[in-house]
């Protein structure tokens, strides 16, 4: 049982205590008893009916004319019902004089009405108080989680800042020696940045893109034994922006299925143009003559597809074909 539940049948019980001695030095033992139990029984239905049923269902609802109105239908169901059982118990098990008629007089159903009005006020400030501190428990969770989030994400940075520091070093010792593998080391500890400072965030400026692109285009080069022939059109203003990582995929199709690493040449074209209010990024590459084989091929293009719907819905085109031994992949996004 849980504590809310223990604290609830203790108010209760203690309802019934102070219920039974109020009436007790007037009626008799069990009538006392029987009057207790009933009135309780009824508080409770009060209470209980309005937060578990009237409140969620009407009030939460906003529909509060129709909660009012239902409000006081169910008080006057409760208190005529209350009244003529109680008259009927008394009459039934504590009159001398059983009398085969009951009568129910305005000023007794008056006094049953109010005081059901009374407990289910009393009920509905509960409830309301109720409300509140659930809320003040659920934002002080919130704020507690957020400032734990923000710890951990300070905690996060510590070990990438300390990596860019040991390459930016090894960078500097390399440089003398080796100019070419410091100026990798140098894309490298780029492409990391990005993935730590640009890719959470919900856009990114175009030119940030691509350097992105170009770093990984570099680094993808040193698992080719034979030259690469690049052509990469950029005619799109850099301060325009865009989700992150969009355009990695067919980039990185190109180097997963489409170098062929027995030929000596392996040439690619990637256009990035605007058009209008448009972004027009494209692809081709020539068709391996031996197949990369590969786990989980397409699944990339899929999923791009499906970020793509979240982002844009059906405002996108996305289109890959195969032509003259040629791979084309193009898409096209609103700015």
């Amino acid at each position: 049982m849980s504590t809310a539940v223990r604290v609830q049948w203790l108010i209760w019980l203690m309802v019934l205590l102070l219920l039974f001695f109020t009436l007790l030095p007037e009626d008799s033992l069990g009538q006392s008893v029987t009057y207790a139990l009933l009135n309780t029984s009824f508080y409770a239905m009060v209470v209980y009916g309005n937060i578990s049923f009237l409140y969620p269902r009407l009030f939460l609802k906003n529909r509060k004319v129709l909660y009012i109105i239902a409000a006081i239908l169910f008080l006057l169901s409760l208190s005529i019902t209350r009244a003529y059982l109680m008259m009927w118990l008394y009459n039934l098990l504590f009159n001398p004089k059983p009398d085969a008629t009951i009568m129910l007089s305005t000023m007794q159903l008056l006094r049953n009405v109010f005081g059901m009005l009374t407990i289910f006020l009393l009920g509905f400030v509960l409830r309301m108080a109720i409300a509140y501190f659930i809320l003040k428990r659920e934002t002080e969770e919130i704020l507690l989680q957020h400032a734990q989030t923000e710890l951990n994400l300070l905690k996060s940075q510590v070990q990438p800042h300390f990596l860019f520091n040991t390459l930016n070093n090894i960078y500097y010792e390399a440089f003398r020696e080796a100019p070419r593998t410091a100026l990798l080391i140098e894309r490298l500890s780029e492409i990391m940045r990005y993935f730590v400072d640009e890719s959470p965030k919900d856009k990114v400026k175009l030119s940030t893109e691509i350097n992105f692109l170009e770093n990984y285009i570099a680094l993808e080069k040193i698992r080719i034994r034979h030259e690469i022939g690049l052509n990469f059109i950029k005619d799109a203003s850099d301060d325009c922006q865009l989700p992150p990582m969009l355009l990695m995929t067919f980039v990185e199709n190109i180097f997963k299925h489409g170098i062929d690493k027995t030929s000596t040449r392996n040439d690619i074209e990637i256009s990035l143009v605007r058009q209008h209010n448009r972004l027009v990024f494209s692809t081709c590459n020539e068709i391996p003559r031996q197949p990369v084989s590969s786990s989980g091929r397409g699944s990339g293009i899929e999923n791009l597809r499906k970020r793509l719907v979240l982002l844009y819905g059906d405002n996108f085109e996305l289109k890959t074909e195969k032509s003259n031994n040629h791979f084309i992949a193009s898409l096209t996004v609103p700015l």
